[in-house]
């Protein structure tokens, strides 16, 4: 899909360009204060209540995904990959980058779906940007990608049944999180831990640690 021209031009209107703390090979349109950009956001679509925008920042899973993608280019390497909940499009960009045969962004925010059509253009990266709920179903990825997605426990316990299920058919499943209160631990293995530097705005510190996992082989 195509996004709205209007969304793009509100990202790069209320964003700057920098590179990725933990990536900086990357560069994202990035914002600097959260509640702002929230506002902002709810200003552009009329007073209407909007979630957070978590598309303008580069959260620390998604970071960890990415350095592991970047210096493990091989998992990727002429695949067909899913990144899902991409926000940023940042971890899609880097499997592009990585080699991957194609790429596909999965998000349902249009202001995101913008990030990452701004994003890819930046990075000189061709991906798809898929705009559906893909929760539940299998388009034969071999690769399926997720930063940063067990912070609220109903949304975590259904990507988990169904990254699950596309691990048990064979698919390469890694996901980037910092220790997130709904990550399902008891069925993943930490394949690698990064000190991630990230934004006051949207976490507690200035750094978190943050692994990379995968589900276990029975």
């Amino acid at each position: 899909m195509n996004p709205d021209p209007a969304y793009k031009e509100f990202v790069l209107a209320h964003t700057r360009l920098a590179p990725v703390p933990l990536a900086p090979e990357i560069h994202l349109y990035l914002a600097e204060d959260a509640i702002s950009l929230w506002e902002q956001t709810e200003i552009f679509r009329n007073g209407q209540h909007l979630p957070p925008p978590f598309w303008g920042f580069a959260w620390a899973g998604g970071q960890a995904l990415v350095r592991y993608l970047l210096d493990h280019r091989e998992l990727v390497k002429n695949r067909n990959v899913l990144d899902f909940a991409s926000g940023s499009g940042l971890v899609a960009i880097a499997a592009a980058k990585a080699g991957a045969a194609s790429v596909e962004a999965n998000e349902i925010d249009p202001f995101a779906q913008a990030a990452i059509a701004c994003n890819a253009h930046e990075n000189a990266v061709s991906l798809t940007i898929r705009a559906e709920d893909l929760i539940g179903t299998d388009a034969g990825w071999d690769v399926i990608l997720a930063g940063d997605v067990s912070y609220e426990r109903d949304m975590a316990e259904r990507v988990t049944l169904w990254l699950e299920r596309l691990h048990r058919r064979g698919a390469l499943v890694l996901i980037g999180d910092p220790g997130r209160s709904y990550l399902a631990r008891e069925k993943l293995e930490c394949i690698a831990r990064y000190n991630v530097p990230v934004s006051r705005t949207i976490e507690d510190s200035c750094e978190k640690e943050s692994g990379v996992y995968r589900f276990q082989t029975l």
